[in-house]
């Protein structure tokens, strides 16, 4: 019943594939992160028939309402496609390193040993590194035009300094390490192939 699916899916992708050159490069934007007005791109290079490898990066420089969601990162990613590069389903492996500086923000739930609500009352800013593996699929719009799905999983390290609150106020930890498991990515892309 498995191979049955698979080869279904894999036919499936090679023939709504038939009308659409081979790409051999993408640029894209993350929808999602333009909601939150973070500024951000990716390019995606193809290696061979079903590996492609990414490299995304995104900067929020700015307070809106005094809420303060600060940050840059990049996240490079190697993807294997089940199918043929740019089209269907694909799992990947990523890396994500960056700076942050965030607080004012009304976030009131714990996940996987990391307390948000904190984000209300205290500003963090740090740094951190960490890997997470990600599945996917894109659909094909047109001959060069994408939408693609993306969501990963991982660890996230880092280190960070705590204040008082958003703005102001006294340091009361310095250089306080943290370990996050959880989301590392969750994207909405639209994608333009060359």
């Amino acid at each position: 019943m498995n191979l049955r699916l698979i080869s279904f899916v894999c036919l499936l992708c090679v023939v709504g594939s038939l009308s659409v050159s081979a790409q051999k490069a993408t640029i894209k934007t993350n929808l999602l992160y333009d909601a939150t007005a973070t500024l951000n791109g990716a390019v995606e290079v193809r290696f061979s028939n079903q590996w492609t490898g990414e490299l995304g990066a995104n900067l929020n420089a700015w307070a809106i309402n005094d809420h303060r969601w600060k940050h840059w990162a990049v996240q490079p990613e190697v993807r294997y496609w089940f199918c043929e590069s740019f089209s269907g389903h694909f799992v990947g492996a990523h890396l994500i390193g960056g700076q942050y500086n965030f607080g004012n923000l009304d976030m009131d739930f714990k996940f996987l040993g990391t307390d948000f609500s904190q984000l209300r009352d205290y500003r963090f800013q740090g740094w951190m590194g960490g890997a997470g593996i990600a599945y996917g699929y894109s659909w094909i719009l047109g001959r060069h035009w994408n939408i693609e799905a993306e969501i990963g999983l991982g660890w996230v390290y880092t280190r960070y300094e705590r204040f008082e609150c958003a703005d102001c106020g006294q340091r009361q930890e310095r250089n306080h390490p943290h370990n996050y498991v959880g989301p590392t990515k969750l994207a909405v892309n639209l994608v333009y192939a060359f």
